[in-house]
């Protein structure tokens, strides 16, 4: 089989593995994202390296959630130096330093994505939204995370302190398919998986707010001829509530 259809066949694989083991998970999640949207608080979102791409997908988003709160922190991202974030998601109390420029309270939650759930910065933020009274929906790699220690002064993971954990199914590594000429895997699943997901939790939670008679405020495709009349209603009521808008 040649690598690529490999590759996609592995994903199809995790779908189907997404499909029989984490519905409950998602619903659970769902429900989180519910009460805090019903509450009129934001869903924060954050994550550290490629993970961070997991608060963008959810943010501002053709048929995304208006109240998804992202937190973009540049020394976490890539953009400013790649190799500089891999060592600023060890730093101790960082994440505390981060959420104190936000307005968080018990009414809002937090979705925080890691792939290998062991990093300071990831645990220092859950720990930090749970001072807060916030829930914490977790989207990780169990089997990575359960085979590494971590580095957090604490020794916990991501897995271990969530309220609700997600598993993306990946392997260890995230990469997924071995390439024998190089010794070597290429092709990591976890932003495919992790953005399915996320969008998933999503789907959930707006039936549970519809189910309830409450009706979220959705972003449209700007790209649609009717989106900018849409969105140009919701903006006026977040711009001022959401900065990254």
């Amino acid at each position: 089989m040649r690598k690529t259809l490999q590759y996609i066949s592995n994903i199809q694989d995790l779908i189907n593995r997404v499909l029989e083991t984490q519905m409950d998970k998602i619903d659970e999640a769902g429900a989180i994202v519910a009460k805090t949207v019903m509450n009129k608080g934001f869903v924060y979102a954050f994550g550290t390296g490629h993970s961070h791409m997991m608060a963008e997908e959810l943010f501002y988003r053709a048929g995304g959630l208006a109240r998804i709160y992202p937190i973009l922190e540049d020394a976490l991202m890539l953009h400013n130096g790649a190799i500089k974030s891999t060592e600023m998601e060890r730093l101790e109390d960082y994440a505390e330093l981060i959420l104190q420029r936000y307005e968080c309270n018990e009414k809002d939650c937090l979705i925080i994505a890691s792939n290998s759930g062991r990093n300071t910065v990831s645990i220092d933020m859950v720990k930090a939204a749970h001072k807060r009274g916030m829930k914490v929906i977790g989207l990780t790699n169990l089997l990575h995370s359960k085979a590494q220690k971590s580095r957090h002064v604490s020794g916990a993971k991501l897995y271990e302190i969530g309220d609700v954990v997600l598993d993306n199914q990946g392997c260890l590594g995230d990469a997924s398919i071995y390439i024998p000429e190089i010794d070597r895997n290429i092709a990591a699943t976890s932003t495919s998986l992790g953005a399915m997901l996320l969008h998933a939790v999503v789907i959930s939670a707006v039936e549970i707010m519809v189910e309830k008679g409450h009706i979220p405020e959705i972003f449209s495709s700007s790209n649609l001829d009717e989106g900018d009349e849409i969105n140009d209603k919701i903006l006026a009521d977040y711009r001022s509530l959401v900065k990254p808008l």
